[in-house]
Parts: structure tokens; C-alpha cells; sequence
């Protein structure tokens, strides 16, 4: 392995915050490096510093002679002037026509979706979106040394995401890439940086590993970092129990982080929630009847689709990009007219909505007071917090948040724009992309938010790792006019997507189940009083079985705890087997109450 970048007792400051304090570090042949830390902490200039684009104050930077390198930054560096295939093919010595005769330049135009921006498209043209791939296809097509990628999946839909993460592992060239998107940090890197108080902290492995080792130094530290370490312990409950594991060897202390989260209850309860999402919003939420949604230039998204979301249901939302998701969610929002149907909103429904456009507020008034003028007090799940208390959750120190809007970095308003929307206590969330701009520690906060609120929530993210964490089903915009729901969630839609692509001039596909075609006429059967009761009496029955279940499990943790701390392994794996057993029981009641309770809603 040769060095490509040294960075010896390298220092750099922006006025009086010092953002790299004497790093020292390298890059070498083969490395893949993803580069994480809270926003404002120094992960782009590290990212500049390491590529040459800013000076450091002191130290120095060198690079081995003759590095071919690409850097693709977040600043739009290409000429207006030029069109998409003078930006990509050109500089290859291609002419334009010749770009299908190059399988390295097909392969990058086809998974980034510029062809069919058409390569004679002027860059003035595009969108900031449409600009963001265009640079990091200029990048890709090149014979490179080192990569270096600043937020590369922004801009991205899952399939782009998946894409781009495979193209990088089938490549044998070095990584260096700052990201929030945990699914896609944890596929390609190898190692991970930490940037944090002027220092870079490298770890072995991506975000599974990463976690694993910064929950065992939280453990560690004092009384201050407590509330990181209860976050980063529930991600890791989460992680080792919700997900498949992704750790590719027993790093870290692996027993001891085990341990450490023995006595982690689930990331939310499903049944408690529900329950209490009933209470808040009643039998209906939102309902949309045979209704057809299109485009104002009339391309039909979605017909004679009847869709009705549940007290507290969780979706996710995907589709490549321009496949019509914010559309529909804007027809559910009640904002988008629908061309046929309709659609009923029940008397108690409190909509809170994430747009992707940032809210136009008054810039000379402080960030706390924006937040006020929502509400100055918020109740979520079963705590009230303040508004203040809210802010600093989502990554707004109580020093922040006097500061005045017009100040605000792009990323902060974003998150500005969330602490608004929570504050007003919605019980229908609709989120479109929130993952954007925020940094990784936001993202745990926001999913810890949501863990205990209760309510229905419908997200568009192209994170997959976010839509796995928060969503409890999938649906899917394939471009055939349905919406299709995904019981395998994201693998499932990606593997249907390469179906599609590889069967698209051999007849139709069949998707899957679709929420569509159900005629007017067929009106739900109304339920009898004495049929409710019945019902309802055997849900209470489900809830008592299911609590005696719960009590169970708490008690078999205990016996583990126990068994764990006497090294008794012969007693572990028993008591794990019968931990099994119980959830399933568990499982199967609660989906017996689930299907009761859409009965009881009819």
C-alpha cells in the first residue's frame, strides 16, 4: 500500500473557531474512509484541507506525484455554457456520439440517470439536483487514483444509492467520502473518522462498527455525556436486534456492548402506540377513495387507488425520482387536487408537514422565537418538553438559539423547519426528505423523537436505513399508475426495480399488492354494536396475554444479566432460546390484534 494524502499537525480556523487543531493523518491505496460528525464540525473543511481546495494555517499536506484524483464538492463547479455531454465526454478525449462505445462511461451515465437528461442539455438548464449528478458522473467516468465525494447520495433515489455504492466496491481505487446516509457509510467504508472538537478520531470498519466503539466511550465519559450515551445505546439495541447485524468481526468488545444494552427495551411499542394513536385521532385519519392523482401536465401518477392510513401507521414512502412520491403525498396533505375520487380527513387530525422548500420566515428574528411562535410547550408521547428544550435536542445549543434566522446555514433552517413542525403537535406527520442536511447525531435525536410519538407518520427519504428504522411498512411508486406495497421493504423494491429494468419490453410485471380498483360500490360493511364489543373484547384479551408476555421477557433480561455477569454460557443459550420463543408468542398476538383492530375500523 503506497500513501496518496498526508496530513501532518495540520491546523485550520474560520475566524475564531477552530476546526482542525495539529491532525495528523493519512490516505492510502485501497483505503474507502467515511468522514462523520455533527454539522459545523469540520468534515467539508477537513474534506478541502485533505484535497488542496483550502489552505491549512499550519502544518503540512502532501500528496504522492502524478495522484489522479476527482473531488466532488457541494459548490457547482461546472460552466452553464457547456452542455452535459461537453462536461462528461469531452474531457475523455470522446466525442459526444461515442459516449455508448466506452463500457466505464455507459455504466456511470446509465446508474446516475444522465442519459436521459439528454447529454446535449445545456448545465444552465438543470436543476441544483440534476448539477449535483452531472459533477459526480464527470468524476466517475475518470481513470482515478482517490475519489473524494462530499455528500454524494443527496439528490439520489434508493436505486441511485445502491447504485453508486456498488460502483465504488467494484472499483479499485481509494474512498474518501463525507455522508449521512448510515446505510450507504456502512456498505463502502472500511474506515471510519469521527470529526470532533478540532480532532479526527478513526475507527475500524463503517457506521455499525463506529457505533459499536462510540457507545463503549460514552459509557466511559462523565455526567455531560450521558445524553449521547442513551442515544447511542438505543441505536445500538436497534442495531443488534432490529436489523440484521452488519459487523463483519467480533471488534470492539462486542460481549461487553452486548451488556450494555441487555436492559434496552425495543425502540418503541407498536401496541401502546397504536392504542394511543386511537385515542388522539379516532376510527378515520386520512382516506383517499378511488381517487386518481396526476400532474398539472396531466401525466397520471396513480388511478383509482383507495387508500386509507391507520391510527398510528408508519410508511415509507419510494420511487425514482420524478415517479410522483411528494405529489401524493401533497394529495393526502389535501394540497394537490385530485382529478377524480376524493378524499376524507377525520375531524381530529393535526397535519404537520416537512416540505423539501425551506418556510420564509422573518430573518431578523431569533431562532427561538421562531420557535415559539408555534407553541411554547410540546407533549410527545408521555413527556412535555419546551420549545427551547426541543431546539437544543435537534442540535441547537441554548447559545444557537439567539441567533438570528438570516444567519442560519442551509442545514439549519432545515432543522429549524422540523423543531416548527413538532412543536405544533401534529398527529398526522408527512416528512418529505428529512434526512436532508441533517447530520448523523440529528438523525438518531429525530429518530428518538418519533420512537415515542404517537401518531401516523408517512416519510420520503431515499436513506433506506431511515425507512427501515422508523417505518413499519414499505409502499412503492413503480411508474404503472399503483401503489404497491412492499412486505419485504426496501431489498424487496430494488430487487422489483431490476425486474422491471430487465423484463420492461416483455409484457407487464406483476408488483406485487396493490392498493387500487376498489370500486365505490363496494362499501366497507358496517360492523353491528354487539359485533364491536365482541371484537373488542378480544383485543383486551390480546393486550392482558400480551402484558403477562412483556413481564416475561423483562424477567428472562434479568436471569441473562444474571447469567451473563457468572459467565454461565450453557445457561445464556437457554435462556436466549426461551427469549426467542416468548417473542415469537408476542409477535403472532400482536398480529392477531392488528387484524382484529382493522376489522374494528372496518
Amino acid at each position: 500500500m503506497a500513501n496518496l494524502i498526508n496530513l501532518e499537525q495540520v491546523s485550520k480556523s474560520f475566524g475564531l473557531k477552530t476546526l482542525l487543531d495539529g491532525v495528523s493523518l493519512g490516505v492510502q491505496t485501497g483505503d474507502r474512509i467515511g468522514i462523520v460528525g455533527v454539522n459545523g464540525g469540520g468534515k467539508t473543511t477537513l474534506l478541502e484541507v485533505l484535497t488542496g481546495i483550502e489552505p491549512a494555517d499550519s502544518g503540512r499536506v502532501s500528496q504522492t506525484k502524478d495522484l489522479r484524483m476527482a473531488v466532488v464538492t457541494q459548490r457547482f463547479e461546472l460552466d452553464d455554457n457547456l452542455t452535459i455531454g461537453q462536461c462528461v465526454v469531452e474531457p475523455l478525449g470522446l466525442e459526444v456520439f461515442e459516449w455508448a462505445s466506452n463500457a466505464k462511461v455507459r455504466d456511470v451515465l446509465g446508474g446516475l440517470g444522465i442519459v436521459d437528461l439528454g447529454l446535449e442539455t445545456p448545465v444552465g438548464q438543470l436543476s441544483g439536483g440534476e448539477r449535483r449528478r452531472v459533477n459526480l458522473a464527470a468524476a466517475l467516468v475518470q481513470d482515478l487514483d482517490l475519489v473524494v465525494l462530499d455528500e454524494p447520495t443527496n439528490h439520489l433515489d434508493v436505486e441511485g444509492v445502491q447504485w453508486l455504492a456498488e460502483h465504488l466496491l467494484s472499483r479499485k481505487i481509494a474512498l474518501v467520502v463525507v455522508t449521512h446516509d448510515r446505510w450507504f457509510l456502512d456498505t463502502v467504508a472500511t474506515t471510519t473518522w469521527e470529526v470532533h472538537d478540532g480532532q479526527v478520531d478513526a475507527y475500524e470498519g463503517g457506521y455499525n462498527d463506529w457505533i459499536f466503539a462510540r457507545t463503549e466511550r460514552a459509557r466511559q465519559a462523565d455526567a455531560m455525556e450521558q445524553r449521547r450515551q442513551n442515544l447511542a445505546r438505543k441505536e445500538l439495541a436497534w442495531l443488534r436486534r432490529g436489523a440484521p447485524a452488519r459487523t463483519s468481526k467480533p471488534r470492539y468488545r462486542i460481549e461487553a456492548a452486548e451488556a450494555l444494552i441487555a436492559d434496552v427495551p425495543a425502540p418503541r411499542n407498536k401496541v401502546e402506540l397504536m392504542a394511543f394513536s386511537k385515542q388522539r385521532q379516532g376510527r378515520v385519519v386520512i382516506e383517499l377513495e378511488d381517487a386518481t392523482v396526476a400532474t398539472p401536465d396531466g401525466r397520471v401518477l396513480v388511478d383509482h387507488l383507495t387508500w386509507r392510513l391507520a391510527p398510528g401507521e408508519r410508511i415509507g414512502l419510494v420511487g425514482v425520482n420524478g415517479s410522483g412520491k411528494t405529489t401524493l403525498l401533497r394529495a393526502l396533505a389535501g394540497e394537490h387536487e385530485l382529478t377524480a375520487g376524493k378524499r376524507i380527513e377525520g375531524q381530529t387530525v393535526r397535519l404537520g408537514w416537512l416540505r423539501q422548500e425551506l418556510d420564509d420566515l422573518d430573518p431578523s428574528r431569533r431562532l427561538i422565537d421562531a420557535v415559539e411562535d408555534v407553541a411554547t410547550y410540546v407533549r410527545l408521547g408521555k413527556k412535555e418538553i419546551s420549545a427551547s428544550q426541543l431546539a437544543e435536542r435537534l442540535g441547537f445549543s441554548p447559545k444557537r438559539q439567539r441567533t438570528p434566522v438570516g444567519d442560519l446555514s442551509g442545514g439549519e433552517r432545515r432543522r429549524l423547519q422540523l423543531t416548527r413542525v413538532l412543536m405544533a403537535e401534529p398527529n398526522v406527520l408527512l416528512l418529505d426528505e428529512p434526512t436532508n442536511d441533517l447530520d448523523i447525531d440529528t438523525l438518531q435525536e429525530l429518530e428518538s423523537l418519533l420512537d415515542g410519538w404517537p401518531g401516523t407518520l408517512v416519510v420520503i427519504s431515499h436513506d433506506r436505513y431511515l425507512i427501515e428504522r422508523i417505518a413499519d411498512n414499505t409502499y412503492a411508486l413503480f411508474g404503472d399508475g399503483k401503489l404497491t406495497n412492499l412486505p419485504g421493504g426496501i431489498d424487496e423494491y430494488l430487487k422489483r426495480r431490476a425486474a422491471l429494468e430487465a423484463q420492461e419490453n416483455s409484457g407487464v410485471l406483476n408488483l406485487g399488492t396493490q392498493l387500487s380498483d376498489a370500486p365505490t360500490s363496494a362499501a366497507p360493511k358496517r360492523l353491528s354494536s354487539q359485533e364491536e364489543r365482541e371484537l373488542t373484547k378480544k383485543m383486551n384479551a390480546l393486550e392482558r396475554k400480551m402484558g403477562k408476555l412483556d413481564q416475561q421477557t423483562e424477567k428472562l433480561n434479568e436471569k441473562m444479566a444474571a447469567a451473563a455477569e457468572a459467565v454461565d454460557t450453557e445457561a445464556l443459550t437457554k435462556l436466549d432460546a426461551e427469549l426467542k420463543d416468548v417473542a415469537a408468542q408476542r409477535e403472532e398476538l400482536e398480529m392477531e390484534w392488528l387484524e382484529l383492530g382493522e376489522q374494528l375500523e372496518g
